[in-house]
């Protein structure tokens, strides 16, 4: 019989903490609904404040008196440049931009991109047909195998190098005692190619 009584206590509190548990879930499901709603409301409320605008800005034009000395044109951002010294993927980024804020076609935008090619990153063009030079897909990925972002990482390793290679003196200025101290830069043209020894060289210096 107290097995029975315990069972039953068990079973009793279980099902409270059930009841509990059911009730707080009910509770957030209400709360993050109503968070639903509220973000909702706020965001058809954004969408009807840019609709009202661009409803505005397609018919300014019609606003105007008519006069042939006015005239309305959409504003238009000035292109870019692509030198292949900069990252692709960010130029790729801003000429999306650009070309979305002068409403261009993709023809027009192909156009444009190959305008925008400067120094030796306009011999990629070389290698794509003459009937593909309008496609500005064909285009877009010459350019991205090319100039993928990775290739900056050469770049500037071989610019290092080159530096380096410039700022490095020769084998015979350093026995001959060249620094970059001023009046040392070059050396003496007594001193022989191949000194002896440092004290033979300060004497062709002297």
């Amino acid at each position: 019989m107290k097995i029975e009584e315990v069972k039953d206590k068990v079973q009793g509190k279980i099902e409270e903490v059930e009841d509990k548990v059911q009730g707080n879930i009910e509770e957030v499901e209400d709360k993050v609904q109503g968070k639903i709603e509220e973000v909702k409301e706020k965001v058809q409320v954004k969408i009807g404040d840019l609709e009202k605008r661009l409803r505005e800005l397609e018919d300014r034009p019609n606003n105007f008196p008519s006069n042939p000395d006015l005239t309305y044109s959409r504003p238009t951002v000035k292109s870019l440049t692509f030198d292949g010294q900069t990252s692709w993927t960010v130029f790729k980024t801003q000429f999306d931009v650009v070309s979305s804020a002068n409403g261009w076609n993709n023809r027009v935008k192909a156009s444009q991109l190959v305008a925008s090619l400067r120094g030796t990153v306009a011999e990629v063009l070389q290698g794509i047909p003459s009937d593909k030079l309008t496609d500005l897909m064909t285009i877009e990925n010459a350019l991205e195998a090319r100039f993928r972002d990775g290739h900056l990482t050469q770049f500037y390793r071989t610019e290092l190098k080159t530096s380096e290679a410039r700022r490095k003196p020769s084998g015979i200025s350093r026995q001959c005692g060249a620094t970059n101290e001023p009046g040392l830069r070059r050396v003496p043209s007594g001193c022989p190619r191949q000194p002896s020894s440092p004290i033979l060289c300060r004497r062709y210096q002297r």
